[in-house]
């Protein structure tokens, strides 16, 4: 079977893998479609993510869909021949933050395609993979495996929003329309935001966040354009840059919360800690997921036009096409991997 895996920073290899025998309480999936990530790209660029180094080898991929092919011994879940989605995370269930409900904080997770431990934990981007059973997730009536490649991303956007309270009624601003941040505004709509402004530098990516429900689309480059809001209510930073985080501590309200979602360069980055005291914000982080996963498929299943953010579908074969067209904001939204059937 194939397999995209990453050596070091920008060596990204389509190989030729054995097929994985499901170990017990392990379920194996034929993959269909894997969505190119953020995460995915800094580790064909830059040898790692954040603090997260490459060391080893590694199978890229965390946002996976397929079909069950059979289980390991004591493992039960889905029948064979069922379209899933996989969540991507096995918390340790001891931890403090697991045990305060807080698993997506655990301590000692496991996520698939990351080298935030070591022997890193391999990820989904292969013909078959072996996971959990437990972490299968049937796909709801209607929703085919193509929008539900978006499920994980959907589930980051989700948990920010919550992160954020209650957005009823609020304007919400969101600074980077990439995958997640037009995915964050998606959320913010289902969750009863009255108005969401997007900001960014790219005219394409701009042109996304409109198709999935932003009111309001800014260049981030322009501070003449007219869009610029005088404050808003909540703000989801959803570029990983500082400029981005800066922008939403000047226009959030007093009182108001920024949730800061994009993952900032690693090492110390500036930011107006001033505007935090002296304006009472609160400032959150927010990271990965937990049970929003669940809700993710359901809210794919009931919003067809998430559809348009998959803007390209690849073959394995073609992965490096496939991470330079992703990696090209100008081009893209989301670029999926096609496993075949």
């Amino acid at each position: 079977m194939l397999g995209c895996v990453i050596r070091g920073q920008g060596d990204l290899r389509v190989e030729e893998l054995p097929v994985p025998e499901p170990a017990p309480g392990q379920a194996l999936v034929a993959v269909r479609y894997g969505g190119v990530c953020g995460s995915d790209l800094h580790y064909w660029r830059h040898g790692g993510v954040g603090d997260f180094r490459l060391r080893e080898p590694m199978l890229l991929g965390h946002e996976v869909v397929g079909t069950v092919v059979s289980y390991g011994a004591g493992a039960r879940g889905p029948a064979p021949g069922t379209p899933v989605a996989v969540h991507p995370a096995t918390p340790c269930g001891v931890c403090p933050e697991c045990a305060g409900g807080r698993r997506n904080v655990c301590r000692d997770t496991r996520y698939l395609g990351s080298a935030a431990r070591f022997p890193h934990v391999q990820g989904g981007f292969a013909a078959r993979v072996a996971v959990p059973a437990e972490q299968l997730r049937p796909l709801p009536d209607g929703l085919g495996l193509r929008r539900a490649a978006l499920a994980e991303p959907l589930s980051v956007a989700l948990h920010a929003v919550r992160r954020a309270g209650d957005v009823t009624g609020r304007h919400v601003l969101v600074t980077g329309a990439g995958p997640i941040g037009c995915l964050v505004v998606a959320a913010a709509r289902a969750a009863g935001a009255a108005r969401v402004t997007v900001t960014d530098l790219l005219p394409r990516a701009l042109e996304y966040a409109s198709a999935v429900g932003a009111g309001t689309v800014v260049r981030a480059d322009d501070p003449e354009d007219a869009g610029w809001p005088q404050e808003v209510d909540v703000a989801v930073e959803a570029s990983g840059v500082a400029a981005g985080l800066g922008a939403c501590l000047r226009l959030v309200r007093r009182g108001g919360t920024v949730v800061q979602l994009g993952m900032l360069p690693p090492g110390q980055v500036p930011f107006a800690g001033n505007l935090v005291v002296s304006r009472e914000i609160e400032l959150r982080g927010a990271f990965r997921f937990d049970t929003e996963f669940d809700d993710a498929l359901r809210l794919l299943a009931a919003e067809p036009a998430l559809d348009a953010l998959v803007s390209a579908v690849v073959p394995v074969r073609e992965a490096e096409s496939a991470f330079a067209l992703a990696a090209d904001r100008g081009r893209s939204c989301k670029v999926l991997l096609d496993f075949g059937g």
